[in-house]
């Protein structure tokens, strides 16, 4: 008997990898064949790339899945999951290919498993054109944790561009079904932290350089306690390679977190790392954004799938969302809808499916 597969257009708005990741999830929770065309279109390079291929072959190992046009370059992929299974899994993508967007790829899929999963990744855990790793245990995790999943991280080492090597243990408890979740209300500063980190060759009052000047930025802040925030050159055992970066975040009352993080490439200029990351946050703080623009849209495959009504005061929707926005749409039926407050300000709401583990 054919496949009948649902097909999503990979070129889509921003035309990159989360079209990929956020399609093969849903596919897997919802056991829904998927077929992905003009993958990653809108990029340099078109086609699977290594992190990509790396999330998609896991998906593969967690379902059993049967799938056509998992290759290097491959610009179309079919991909029909069988149930997904706990146990123990590990991907080495052997470069600096991104453990993060592994595990964006894997979380909310391993969260609907019957049992508990541990994860290990090797590859890039600080690494450019994603998250780091550091932003999703601080900043992330606490706002998927309102919708009911959360993980376990232990870092072990980490992995710089281009060499990567970095390694992590990361273990998902599953869930029954998410909850809707609720951040519309800013509430007050109950505290800012950071961390400002040198890796490598690079001297260790770079790192002092990037915190003076974060805290510069933050201290045009008012009514806000004072930020705490570390400076400090990893460890030969934790990171061999060249590698440098800012992570902030801000915690209020009423349960928001969000954040900035800023990554130094070749040439490092500490005060600009800094300056960057605590203008960013001191924004978002002055602005009261309740869910910050890279958490918005890693948020929506979970208020799709929760039960009831997600409401999230954010910044304008980055194409990064509303592409996510378009698959959960497409693969679920959840429906969003998006309120213009003011200029800094959207109100999108979302109800989701109330989808529940059938493991």
């Amino acid at each position: 008997m054919p496949i009948d597969f649902l097909e999503i257009d990979g070129k889509y708005l921003e035309g990159g990898g989360q079209i990929l990741r956020n399609a093969l999830s849903f596919s897997c929770i919802l056991r829904r064949p998927v077929r992905i065309v003009n993958i990653r279109a809108n990029r340099p390079n078109p086609g699977l790339s290594n992190q990509h291929l790396f999330g998609l072959n896991l998906l593969v190992q967690i379902t059993d899945a049967q799938v056509n046009g998992n290759q290097m370059k491959s610009t179309q992929v079919e991909f029909n999951p069988g149930k997904i299974k706990h146990g123990k899994y590990f991907v080495n993508t052997q470069t600096a290919a991104s453990i993060s967007l592994v595990l964006q790829t894997a979380l909310p899929v391993l969260a609907f498993a019957g049992g508990k999963s541990e994860l290990e990744l090797v590859g890039g855990t600080n690494v450019g054109m994603a998250p780091q790793v550091d932003f999703l245990t601080e900043v992330l995790r606490p706002n998927l944790e309102q919708l009911g999943v959360s993980f376990d991280f232990d870092l072990m080492t980490r992995g710089y561009y281009p060499r990567g090597g970095g390694r992590c243990k990361v273990y998902v408890p599953p869930v029954k079904c998410l909850k809707p979740i609720n951040l519309t209300e800013f509430g007050q500063v109950q505290e800012t932290v950071g961390w400002c980190f040198v890796a490598g060759r690079l001297p260790p009052n770079l790192a002092d350089n990037m915190k003076s000047s974060a805290e510069k930025e933050l201290a045009t802040l008012k009514n806000i306690p004072p930020c705490q925030l570390e400076a400090y050159k990893e460890s030969p055992e934790v990171a061999r390679d060249n590698g440098s970066g800012v992570i902030l975040k801000a915690t209020t009352s009423s349960g928001c977190v969000i954040g900035s993080s800023t990554l130094g490439e070749k040439k490092v200029d500490a005060h600009e790392l800094g300056s960057k990351a605590g203008l960013e946050l001191a924004q978002l703080i002055s602005q009261q954004v309740c869910v910050d623009q890279y958490v918005q849209d890693q948020l929506i495959i979970y208020m799709a799938l929760a039960k009831g009504q997600s409401k999230i005061l954010t910044t304008p929707l980055t194409n990064h969302t509303k592409t996510a926005i378009y698959v959960a749409e497409k693969m679920c039926g959840a429906r969003f809808t998006e309120e213009k407050v003011n200029e800094h300000h959207v109100l999108l709401t979302c109800q989701g499916i109330g989808y529940t583990s059938q493991n």
